[in-house]
Parts: C-alpha cells; structure tokens; sequence
C-alpha cells in the first residue's frame, strides 16, 4: 500500500482562456481584463502551448513610453526582453520556452519544477501535447488547506498501520496546524527514520516533529 498524493489535476483551472500567435496587443489586453488573468498562453492550432504573454511583457510597451519631458525611456533587460515594448501581437509579446506539467503529477513535482525554473504557473498538458489546464503556485499551496483530522488519519492508516505494519499503540499521531507530532516506541532505529520520513511525504504536512523511541540502533556501522 502506498500513500495517495494529491495531483495537479486536483489543483488545477481547467476552463484554460488562450490566443493565437497573431493576437494583437489590445485584444490580449482585454483578455486579461475582461477573465481577471495575470498571463494568458499563446496556442497553435492543436491546442498545444508556444509561449505565454504576462502582464509584465504587455507593460515593457508602457515602460518605453516618453517621459513629460519627451525623454525616451529604455527598458531594462535583455535584448530580446526589451523587443517586446515594440511587439504588435502575441508572437512578439510571449515569453518562451513556457514550462509544462501533466495532470498526473503530485503537487510536489510540480512545486520542484516551478521552483527549478522559477516561474509562477505551470501548463498542463496532455499526451499530445495540448494544453488541458494551469496550474499556479497558489493552486499548489492549496494542499496544506487539508484539515488536521484528515491528515492524521492519513498517516496513521497508510502510513504507519498499512506500509510499516505498526499498531496504533506503537506510535502516536498528533496534528495541529499540519505540523505531525509522532510519538512512541518500536523495535529498529530506522523504522523511526522510515516513519518519520513517510510522514514528511504526507499532502498537507508542514514539519515532522520525531518523538519516537527505539530498541535496537539497526544503523550502526
């Protein structure tokens, strides 16, 4: 038996708003306005993901406007960041590549790949490739919204009692505020070590505190 993760198909916005390569400016400005979004993606024709366009590439054209004095401004960042101050569509205006997900992931995956890239929201995608979906870095913190009870039974059931084979009397479960307090006695050091790591892997978990007392230290060299 192992532990059920909570997945990015759970989390994610699945009524995903797109535009195509030749959307004009103004248009994918309302777009964001008129659906309250902060980015938009840019699709082909399949469905399948080119690029993304934020409200920080739309402003890049806002920013290079000239000041009351006439003054041109020059937007700071790469080359090809301060181009899109000039961009017309969403070909010119998206930044790429865009980063992608699937449905199947568990949220951590998810939040490792956001954090590697450093990026804010992920696409989800399907097996050929087409965009089902989005997810964003508040959709992920959405998993410690779990309520105490039913991480606690989570960990006692699956955990403890069905992959480490422990009775309820071994050890302890005690949550509050996803912070797991694990209390008791078993036979091996690292059945301590496996049940506080297990428990750590547990959707909703804040931080382990170990209070597990052994027999025998199985891990001394």
């Amino acid at each position: 038996m192992s532990a059920q993760h909570i997945t990015v198909s759970e989390v994610m916005t699945r009524d995903v708003v797109t535009v195509r390569p030749d959307t004009p400016f103004k248009e994918i400005t309302s777009v964001l306005s008129t659906h309250g979004l902060s980015a938009v993606p840019v699709a082909d024709e399949r469905g399948a993901p080119m690029g993304l366009v934020s409200e920080t590439d739309l402003l890049r054209k806002q920013a290079e406007q000239p000041d009351k004095y006439g003054k041109q401004a020059t937007p700071p960042g790469w080359p090809h960041e301060r181009a899109k101050a000039h961009a017309e569509n969403a070909a010119g205006l998206m930044t790429t590549p865009v980063v992608t997900a699937h449905a199947d992931w568990p949220v951590a995956q998810a939040a490792r790949t956001m954090d590697r890239h450093r990026v804010r929201r992920l696409l989800v995608v399907d097996d050929k490739d087409r965009i089902i979906g989005i997810v964003s870095r508040s959709d992920l913190l959405s998993v410690f919204l779990r309520p105490d009870e039913e991480i606690r039974e989570e960990i006692r059931n699956d955990v403890l009692k069905g992959m480490l084979r422990l009775g309820r009397t071994e050890v302890q479960v005690q949550v509050h505020d996803g912070v797991v307090t694990l209390r008791g006695e078993v036979d091996n050091r690292s059945t301590a070590q496996i049940a506080e790591r297990l428990a750590k892997g547990v959707d909703g978990v804040v931080t382990v505190r170990p209070m597990i007392d052994y027999t025998v230290d199985d891990m001394v060299a």
